[in-house]
């Protein structure tokens, strides 16, 4: 992509998303949600595509929040209609038929922790800080963070949006928000080599992989079960299972 507030980068079948307002902590405004929304989207129809990495530029922020700059325009309607186009950009991000992985790299406050929650995996730098601070300018927190009380549990989902206040990269991985925590200078290093691990499994058990996460996380128990059933019985109608299991038992790479 041309526009500098986004960038796509592409090397073999993984992407990277950055978002680039480094002087800015990475902060959300109108044309960064806009280009977040685009570039998901625009993914989604790439078929050669296994994995993406979404991270911020810099060492200071993965995304800082919202550039809080634009909320001096908001009345109701414009405050609605720049939510809902934020909520489509981690729409975008959850409904990509590959799994996302954000590579937090400093702080991930509000919105940008959002962003990382909409993600299936998170990978933490050592001085990544996440927090959901709205509370302290008078306002909820909305939108994704709705996922909170599944990733972390209700209790600390209340505690971080009731009291605004940060955790650590530590604490983050303590409670289930970061996968794994890795020192800054090797973040993208780790990021990839578990974007490549994810890359080499076949890829529509992949994608059926993620979609049923997103099924366990939204639907009862029973439609969860059923759902699988039907992504295991589907998979044995194409090729892909035939050729990982002669590869296991051949001692062999898969040739997706």
């Amino acid at each position: 992509m041309s526009d500098d507030k986004v960038l796509v980068t592409r090397d073999g079948n993984m992407a990277t998303v950055t978002v680039n307002r480094p002087d800015k902590l990475n902060c959300i405004d109108w044309e960064v949600a806009r280009l977040l929304q685009e570039a998901f989207t625009g993914l989604k129809s790439d078929d050669e595509l296994r994995v993406v990495i979404l991270t911020g530029s810099g060492d200071r922020a993965f995304v800082g929040g919202v550039d809080v700059n634009i909320f001096m325009e908001f009345n109701s309607q414009k405050a609605h209609q720049f939510i809902t186009l934020l909520h489509s950009a981690m729409t975008a991000i959850r409904e990509l038929p590959v799994p996302v992985i954000a590579a937090v790299n400093g702080y991930a406050l509000g919105g940008g922790c959002e962003l990382a929650a909409a993600c299936d995996m998170r990978i933490a730098s050592e001085n990544a800080m996440f927090g959901m601070p709205e509370v302290k300018l008078g306002l909820p927190s909305v939108i994704e963070a709705a996922l909170l009380p599944r990733l972390v549990g209700a209790g600390k989902a209340a505690e971080l949006v009731l009291t605004g206040d940060m955790i650590d990269a530590h604490e983050a991985h303590r409670i289930g928000l970061a996968n794994m925590v890795a020192p800054l200078d090797s973040l993208m290093d780790e990021t990839r080599k578990k974007a490549k691990t994810i890359a080499a499994n076949g890829p529509l058990s992949i994608k059926l992989q993620k979609e049923l996460i997103n099924v366990w996380l939204q639907g009862d128990l029973k439609t969860a079960v059923e759902a699988g059933i039907n992504s295991f019985a589907y998979c044995f109608s194409t090729p892909e299972p035939g050729e990982g299991v002669a590869a296991f038992l051949a001692k062999r790479e898969p040739e997706w």
